[in-house]
């Protein structure tokens, strides 16, 4: 387990809010898997920026994992693998935080998610 909880800056958790009322998605945690997985389907490294946990949007990780939360873990492994990044716990954390960051940012800032639907397209397009 790379991380107890997952907490969020407020610029991430109002994005957020934005994604949520044109989605329909209720639950925090789903929207930041879409996020996470949309990052990391980037194939880029995000910019190394120090991210200022100042909201009061918080979960644990199991919440953010749900029955899967390892998987996310892997997920994150795999890609530093990829980046040639090394694996240790403090890495995978870094590069955790900053691809969920970077995807709420993308899927907020497209101007392309209006609905449910934009998202799930969004999942399916070949990049």
């Amino acid at each position: 387990m790379i991380m107890k909880q997952v907490r969020l800056s407020q610029q991430a958790k109002d994005q957020l809010s934005r994604l949520k009322g044109k989605t329909g998605i209720k639950n925090w945690n789903v929207l930041c898997r879409w996020a996470l997985c949309y990052s990391l389907s980037e194939k880029t490294i995000p910019t190394d920026i120090l991210i200022i946990a100042d909201s009061n949007l918080e979960m644990s990780w199991y919440t953010f994992g749900g029955d899967y939360y390892e998987i996310y873990e892997a997920l994150v492994k795999a890609w530093c693998i990829q980046m040639n990044l090394p694996t240790d716990d403090e890495t995978v954390y870094k590069y955790f935080r900053l691809n969920l960051e970077r995807g709420i940012a993308h899927l907020c800032g497209t101007g392309f998610i209006k609905s449910i639907n934009d998202l799930v397209e969004l999942s399916v397009k070949e990049k």
